[in-house]
């Protein structure tokens, strides 16, 4: 059956890729065309499209509780383990994350109203947002290390007397119907601000917008609490982290008590608690562990995936390939032609066409994932929901985004 439903994803995947798109980072700065034929994109797209899921197609054979892979503790390194303990190392780690940040929304706010001469935009859409990708996807979760708004959230609870590692107070429950939700919509919106806004690369109005998103978050984890906001509503800590399991790193907790008392349903197995960072934080010292892995099985683990999660994987893949769309001709002449029809609109024309390409490209992508995975599913014999089959192969997704 395994092989049947093997093919079926190959066949499916290779379909798929005829749609695909080149991608393009342009939160700032004017088009241009590479000297590379479309069709080369397409082609090589199909290729990443058949080995993300031959890879994960692997894995999930021998998945369950039985899945295990190589890895090595870099926390019980001789040479390397009073490095990754020192407490003052950390600080300094945090206290420079804080500092740029603190850099950049000063530069936005205060410094030149010129893109080209201001810090800001250059690195808030290369540095960071390209960069901190990247990274995420090769070292591991650097974001879950460097996030300014969880480091000045924890120094402020300690100063007001809360912050306790092991328990936190949030005013309210955290609905468990929202699921990843929040963090669905704020990224959507922070796609459309760099996909859409036409004032993304002005520094006032970047500045601005961090203010708004600060505000959001740090409401997000006093209401919720840290642990859940980050993990279910910050929508960069969710991005990054799913970049992180293409990644040859993890966090890993040795002993499973500390994750009966976790709210995060790390779902943690007899191979121990992998990747969870609530648990990570209430464990004792000994039995934390910093692990190197095989590059890419952290997108095979066992475990539950929401259809809220699925939604945010097709929607980063989606807007990034609705960012590479509009840099082609065929979406400049398409866009000609809805800004003519809707010209009553003015000014407002050309936001209110990209954001219906916003739309609806992510609308049509999902579409066409449940119907593959419907096909998935019929073809395999899988007597699974489709919405299961969609869940569970939707982490092979995450390569092509990246």
């Amino acid at each position: 059956m395994f092989n049947l439903r093997f093919a079926a994803v190959a066949v499916v995947a290779l379909a798929a890729s005829l749609a695909a798109t080149p991608a393009y980072a342009h939160g700032f700065g004017e088009r241009y065309d590479l000297p590379i034929p479309l069709d080369y994109f397409i082609v090589g797209a199909a290729a990443a499209v058949v080995l993300s899921f031959v890879v994960i197609g692997l894995f999930v054979h021998g998945g369950g509780e039985s899945f295990d892979y190589p890895r090595h503790n870099l926390r019980g390194d001789r040479l390397l383990s009073p490095i990754l303990r020192s407490k003052v190392l950390l600080f300094a780690i945090r206290a420079v994350a804080v500092a740029v940040f603190a850099l950049v929304l000063a530069t936005s706010l205060f410094g030149s109203d010129k893109p080209i001469d201001n810090l800001s935009p250059t690195f808030i859409w290369v540095i960071w947002w390209v960069g901190v990708g990247y990274l995420s996807a090769l070292v591991g979760n650097v974001w879950m290390l460097v996030n300014p708004w969880k480091i000045l959230f924890e120094w402020v609870s300690r100063l007001a007397g809360g912050g306790s590692r092991d328990e936190e107070s949030p005013l309210f429950k955290y609905p468990e119907g929202l699921d990843v939700w929040p963090a669905v919509f704020l990224f959507f919106a922070f796609a459309w601000t760099e996909n859409v806004y036409s004032g993304a690369y002005q520094p006032q109005r970047l500045g601005l917008l961090i203010l708004l998103y600060s505000f959001v978050t740090w409401t997000g984890m006093a209401a919720f609490g840290k642990r859940k906001w980050l993990a279910r509503g910050e929508a960069f800590s969710v991005l990054f982290g799913l970049f992180a399991k293409f990644s040859v790193t993890e966090v890993r907790v040795s002993d499973d008590r500390f994750c009966r008392r976790c709210s995060l349903d790390c779902n943690v197995t007899s191979k121990g608690c992998v990747d969870c960072y609530e648990c990570f934080e209430m464990a004792d010292e000994a039995k934390r562990e910093f692990n190197l892995r095989p590059v890419a099985v952290g997108l095979a683990r066992p475990g539950r995936t929401s259809i809220g999660m699925t939604a945010f994987v097709v929607l980063a893949l989606a807007t990034v390939t609705f960012d590479g769309v509009q840099e082609t001709p065929m979406w400049l002449d398409l866009q000609s032609s809805a800004v003519s029809a809707v010209s009553f609109l003015g000014s407002y024309a050309i936001d209110v066409v990209d954001t219906l390409g916003l739309v609806v490209v992510p609308t049509g992508f999902l579409a066409g994932f449940f119907m593959f995975s419907w096909g998935i599913k019929r073809l395999s014999g899988e007597m699974s929901a489709v919405v299961d089959v969609a869940n569970g192969f939707v982490f092979a997704l995450v390569p092509i985004a990246l």
